[in-house]
């Protein structure tokens, strides 16, 4: 009897765990590959930056290092300062940010509970960016920021045209969150309790796409940090302008790499503050 019960759990038992084993060595392959991806992906965004930064840290003779090239960053007074660059492209992120978000969640949360028959057509117009070169919008805005430039306003006025280019990156964004969730029953729930459409808004459908309005907001201020062609043609002197003119300021070499690893390590920096601060802030509230 003891016999026929042990083959019974035998018998029983292989069988259980022969998927087990499967899965065991499905899980073990899918993690290698996730390995092997990461590091590869790593190797091709690190390798680039090492290499910018050691032709950036070049002193004059073969084989020796040298801060020189950072300091003719530091130290560099313009025109334009370089202080007053890097304060202006932090003030063009916030209202570049600021301005998508007003633009885009009011206007998508109103197409998804009123007119969803227009939604198409207003994806095409977020999408319509993307398919325009930047030379050809200076072509288009040149004449309006020219009437622009009679009331003597700053390079601040940079934002209305980068708001133009965010609006793919953001919308994106802002309709897979607002997909993720169910915003006709949540603002028919809270109307029925005599809240307000703008208090529909803010507290009910923002606090529910915040993942999502984070997203955009990294995408909108990555486009923003980055963003050279534009403002160089119509004559602004955003960051990037001035790490430019900070390049072909001097005949060293190694400042042209140097400006370009300021350029990426600003904007990296400047992005991991955001992301870590918005989901810090999540988990606090959470």
């Amino acid at each position: 009897m003891a016999a026929i019960t042990s083959l019974g759990e035998s018998g029983l038992s292989e069988p259980a765990a022969r998927p087990r084993a499967i899965q065991g060595r499905r899980r073990r392959r899918l993690n290698l590959f996730r390995y092997l991806v990461f590091t590869v992906s790593g190797l091709f965004f690190l390798l680039p930056l090492l290499a910018t930064a050691r032709f950036s840290l070049e002193g004059n003779r073969l084989g020796t290092w040298s801060l020189s090239a950072w300091k003719e960053i530091v130290t560099y007074k313009g025109p334009p300062p370089l202080l007053s660059a890097v304060e202006i492209q932090l003030e063009l992120v916030v209202l570049t940010c600021v301005g998508v978000l007003v633009l885009l969640v009011p206007t998508m949360v109103w197409i998804r509970l009123r007119v969803q028959w227009i939604s198409r057509v207003f994806e095409f117009l977020c999408l319509l960016p993307l398919t325009i070169p930047a030379i050809v919008l200076v072509v288009g805005l040149a004449p309006v920021y020219n009437f622009i430039r009679r009331s003597q306003l700053s390079t601040l006025e940079l934002f209305w045209a980068y708001v133009i280019l965010a609006l793919p990156y953001a919308y994106r964004a802002l309709s897979a969150g607002l997909t993720a969730i169910d915003v006709t029953t949540m603002s028919e729930a809270a109307r029925s309790l005599g809240a307000s459409w703008f208090t529909v808004i803010t507290r009910v459908i923002v606090p529910n796409i915040r993942q999502a309005i984070l997203n955009a907001m990294v995408l909108a201020a990555a486009l923003v940090l980055g963003e050279f062609t534009i403002a160089y043609l119509l004559l602004y002197n955003n960051l990037p302008v001035t790490l430019f003119f900070i390049s072909r300021s001097t005949p060293n070499a190694s400042v042209i790499f140097s400006t370009s690893l300021a350029s990426l390590l600003f904007a990296f920096g400047l992005l991991l503050i955001l992301a870590y601060a918005g989901r810090r802030r999540h988990r606090g509230r959470g």
